[in-house]
């Protein structure tokens, strides 16, 4: 039912109980309505089937909020604050061709990885004098499979007497999975921390409604002369943390003040509704990349992925990358990591009992809080978190 403390859907149980009830007011207080009884076995045949609307009334009620909707009912209430999922993505990179001078490879030449994912040419490129060209190239299939290590693209699909060989001197990165319900909902909840337009809250929350966009903060400089940072009187600079260089740039755009200076060392020209071209100015984040290391002892309640939840604990609070390639936001841009907190959200896991924990920046750990400048984000990766558990 729906009352003043929200909805209370009936259970099996309650019906069953409620149509006994009732049974007797129609039967006499003497009908037997036991689970062997013909009656009861009616009864309770009803219940089963009653009680199935009930579970679906209850989940279209908490559909409409955000902690509670899942799936294409998150899609749903996305709008709402001016955002949608994610949806899965390719990893690209670029990749250098040896082979006969002059020689001019087509667009969708394919390669491969030792990992064995393949990967296309974007473009066509011509062999310079020395039979090298570099050039782009895009994941066949979407997902974190399709970020690689440097030196793992290797591999001539189809071989190419003109082509000898293909190497990445770099890693491939933008691969990643569909954006999942908890990702979603922690940046929902993020995208309305600030309304409007022309202040600092309004401009944050419009670039963390950017598609790609994980961190953000802004610094403003309110005095009319340039401050110790280089940013000019009257300013502000714009730090992310991911995202693409346009949609960032228009976002800030359309949420900035009039005649106010953007300061930055990435810079987009972006036309506004006239189509008179303006110069907006930000900086990517630097991130501040953390590891870990935890001693852990354990009870009988501990789950047999207890050490898979307290790294997935550790990253939803910091930030960064799980190891089924979910991107948690985490802290925000310019937040320190706080050790009692970081031990709070170990101690979510049950049958935890005792916790030592030892951070690193720089491969000096040690144990307490790790100040973040504004400018930068702590971030961590699965890979750099080491659980220990024993009894």
């Amino acid at each position: 039912m729906l009352d003043e403390k929200g909805f209370k859907r009936k259970r099996y149980a309650d019906l069953i109980t409620e149509m006994e009830a009732k049974a007797r007011e129609v039967y006499g207080e003497t009908v037997n309505t036991s689970e062997r009884s013909p009656l009861g076995i009616i009864l309770r045949i009803f219940a089963w089937f009653l009680s199935k609307p009930w579970e679906k009334a209850e989940d279209v009620y908490y559909s409409a909020y955000i902690n509670t909707a899942q799936g294409v009912q998150q899609d749903r209430l996305g709008p709402y604050v001016g955002i949608s999922r994610i949806p899965e993505q390719f990893s690209t990179g670029l990749v250098t061709i040896t082979g006969t001078p002059g020689y001019t490879v087509a667009a969708g030449f394919s390669v491969r990885a030792r990992t064995g994912v393949y990967f296309a040419t974007i473009i066509p490129v011509t062999l310079d004098e020395n039979g090298r060209g570099n050039v782009g190239v895009r994941a066949t299939s979407a997902g974190v499979r399709g970020n690689v290590a440097a030196g793992m693209i290797s591999e001539i699909v189809n071989p190419n007497p003109n082509v000898s060989a293909v190497m990445n001197a770099s890693p491939t990165l933008g691969g990643r999975e569909k954006e999942t319900d908890a990702e979603f909902r922690e940046r929902f909840q993020l995208s309305v921390s600030g309304g409007g337009a022309a202040t600092l809250d309004s401009i944050r929350s419009a670039l963390l409604r950017t598609p790609g966009v994980r961190a953000a903060t802004v610094i403003e400089n309110i005095s009319l002369v340039t401050d110790a940072d280089g940013r000019p009187g009257k300013s502000f600079q714009a730090y992310l943390l991911g995202g693409d260089a346009d949609d960032i740039a228009r976002a800030i755009l359309e949420t900035k003040a009039v005649g106010i200076e953007t300061y930055g060392d990435v810079s987009r020209t972006v036309q506004d509704l006239s189509g008179t071209p303006h110069v907006i100015k930000f900086s990517y984040a630097e991130e501040i990349r953390l590891k870990l290391n935890i001693d852990l002892t354990k009870n009988e309640q501990y789950p047999t992925d207890g050490d898979a939840q307290v790294r997935t604990a550790i990253i939803r609070y910091i930030g960064g990358q799980d190891a089924d390639g979910s991107l948690y936001s985490g802290l925000g841009m310019g937040d320190d990591v706080i050790y009692t907190k970081l031990i709070s959200a170990i101690y979510k896991v049950p049958g935890v009992e005792d916790i030592d924990v030892q951070i690193a920046v720089e491969d000096e750990f040690r144990a307490g809080n790790v100040e973040i400048p504004s400018n930068k984000v702590a971030q961590i990766q699965h890979s750099d978190i080491e659980v220990t558990s024993h009894a």
